[in-house]
């Protein structure tokens, strides 16, 4: 028998490649997607699947209750990505933040208790932990965020779990490391230093450049959310490493390298408040239920990279966007001085 599926944020990077990851792997499975259509959630990446007859779409808001209980209503399991994730603009703005991050996942763990849900995964992020200076974080490591973003996730993990101890809701959560490929909207790391460096123009690298980070391929990160949705047990978290730890400064280098120009575009500014310094992940909870990471990092990398240079017209209505971002943040960092 078939289930039905709502995803939130499905319109989003990771989200619209789980959503096309159900579809096909699932071949009696229903998805919905609820997404609110902001900045980072576009129809197009939905393309793929939009004309399917097993695919919905639901536009609004996981702040709107009626929204959100339309959504669910006959839904077997909830996969929860709808979220504000950019530390840069937590920093610069941190109430819409507050709002998505933790009074949206509160609706929807309300609603999911209302309606009576199977099993509700709530996606996190490695940086509810803080910054690892030496080892690995598993998932009984205490939550010590340090920008509005990572707080505003961990404010939700912990609803989560509230609401499964509390009114035993099915609760699963993830906390996967810096994901990265096709469709991520160019104001993280990778497409935003491919888009620069395609423009020729400066990539802006935060201090000395030596930040470390775990980077997991979307494709791995959705295989391991799935195995989460039908193998996890309700209640646990889940670490995701993708196993590929590396400097900022080297990811930079590749994507470079990659696109044939020269490493003087590199260019070294102040480092955003609150930089953690580096992220790991024990991930062998995960692993116990059969996944593991198959992307090579740097195949992966180069994969990604030259589908932003295939693929202009995708990003290209961004970069208006973008441009009044950047002025934006220029101008709060000036006001800073």
């Amino acid at each position: 028998m078939g289930k039905s599926v709502l995803v939130t944020g499905g319109a989003g990077f990771i989200g619209s490649h789980f959503t096309e990851y159900l579809i096909q792997q699932y071949l009696d499975y229903e998805v919905r997607v609820l997404d609110a259509l902001t900045y980072a959630g576009r129809r197009e990446n939905l393309a793929a699947v939009d004309t399917h007859p097993r695919f919905t779409f639901i536009h609004g808001d996981v702040r709107d209750r009626s929204s959100v209980q339309q959504a669910m209503q006959g839904v077997h399991y909830v996969v929860h990505f709808a979220a504000e994730t950019h530390v840069d603009r937590s920093i610069l703005s941190p109430d819409a933040f507050i709002t998505t991050d933790v009074y949206g996942t509160f609706i929807m763990l309300e609603t999911a208790r209302q309606v009576g849900v199977e099993r509700f995964v709530h996606v996190s992020t490695d940086e509810v932990y803080g910054s690892a200076e030496q080892g690995a974080f598993t998932e009984q490591s205490p939550l010590q965020p340090s920008s509005p973003y990572a707080a505003s996730k961990a404010g939700a993990d912990l609803l989560a779990q509230a609401y499964h101890r509390t009114y035993g809701v099915p609760v699963l959560i993830v906390r996967p490391s810096n994901t990265f490929g096709p469709r991520q909207y160019p104001e993280k790391l990778i497409p935003f230093f491919t888009l620069r460096a395609l423009h020729d123009e400066p990539l802006p690298l935060y201090g000395d450049g030596q930040q470390r980070r775990d980077w997991l391929y979307v494709h791995d990160h959705v295989r391991a959310i799935d195995v989460v949705l039908h193998k996890g047990q309700v209640g646990e978290a889940y670490n995701i490493a993708g196993g590929n730890e590396r400097t900022n400064i080297e990811v930079s280098r590749l994507i470079l390298h990659t696109l044939g120009k020269p490493e003087s575009l590199i260019q070294f500014v102040e480092d955003r408040p609150g930089h953690d310094r580096r992220y790991a992940l024990d991930d062998s909870k995960l692993r116990a239920l059969g996944w593991q990471p198959q992307a090579d990092f740097e195949i992966a990398l180069r994969q990604t990279v030259l589908w932003y240079a295939q693929h202009r017209e995708w990003w290209q209505p961004i970069l208006q966007e973008q441009l009044e971002y950047r002025e934006f943040v220029e101008q709060w960092y000036a006001q800073r001085q």
